[in-house]
């Protein structure tokens, strides 16, 4: 073999060689690493048992990539946000904590790679507490029932609530809330006195305040 046509298997040789590494880089330029799923946790959420923002729950951001295949900690380049922030607020680094409301909200987060914009799941935030801080339990609310007893006649007057005797009538109201009632005797009666108040006052003790926190009936009597 002359030293010409071995020269010229070479040159062959490095050119493939270069020709399959051009295509390489152009390859790899063409998939560049996309994110193509974002999962945070913790993925059940948290429940928060009062309004208070010095309490926190850390969330995490976990990117899933492709070109090639990798998972890793996205946390701190996540866009974070809650579709009800004035009832939980989160940190541009996940920290998600209550905020001014009792209720719900959901959390996530999202990430723009061109052209896609990426979201998460969505992580259920609970803010719950007392009546004093303004939360209303879950389940029914309480009935307040206004009953009359004595042999005169009055109404019984109050929010939502309206009563003429004999007849009692009642209404549902959010738990905590404070009723005031006021007693008016009608036709010649005089009003004679409560049960079921918390608290009474008034001129002749005829106003009447309810906490209600459960199922309450109060009881007017008129002479």
């Amino acid at each position: 073999m002359s030293w010409k046509s071995t020269s010229r298997k070479w040159f062959s040789t490095l050119a493939l060689v270069a020709v399959a590494s051009l295509l390489l880089s152009l390859y790899g330029c063409a998939y560049n690493q996309h994110l193509i799923s974002i999962t945070i946790q913790p993925s059940a959420g948290a429940s928060f048992g009062a309004v208070d923002p010095s309490l926190f729950v850390n969330f995490t951001a976990s990117g899933t990539y492709e070109h090639p295949p990798e998972t890793k900690d996205i946390t701190s380049i996540v866009t974070w946000k809650s579709d009800t922030p004035q009832v939980a607020q989160v940190t541009n680094a996940g920290v998600v904590s209550p905020s001014t409301n009792c209720g719900a909200a959901n959390v996530f987060a999202t990430f723009y790679d061109s052209p896609n914009l990426v979201t998460s799941n969505f992580a259920h935030i609970v803010v719950n507490g007392p009546a004093s801080s303004g939360c209303t339990p879950a389940g029914p609310q309480p009935i307040l029932t206004i009953s009359f007893a004595g042999n005169g006649t009055g109404t019984v007057t109050g929010p939502a609530i309206s009563c003429s005797s004999p007849s009692s009538c009642s209404n549902q109201f959010a738990t905590g809330s404070t009723i005031t009632l006021t007693a008016a005797a009608t036709g010649g009666s005089a009003f004679a006195s409560w049960s079921g108040c918390n608290s009474t006052g008034g001129s002749n003790n005829s106003v009447c305040t309810v906490i209600l926190e459960n199922n309450v009936t109060v009881t007017a009597t008129f002479n």
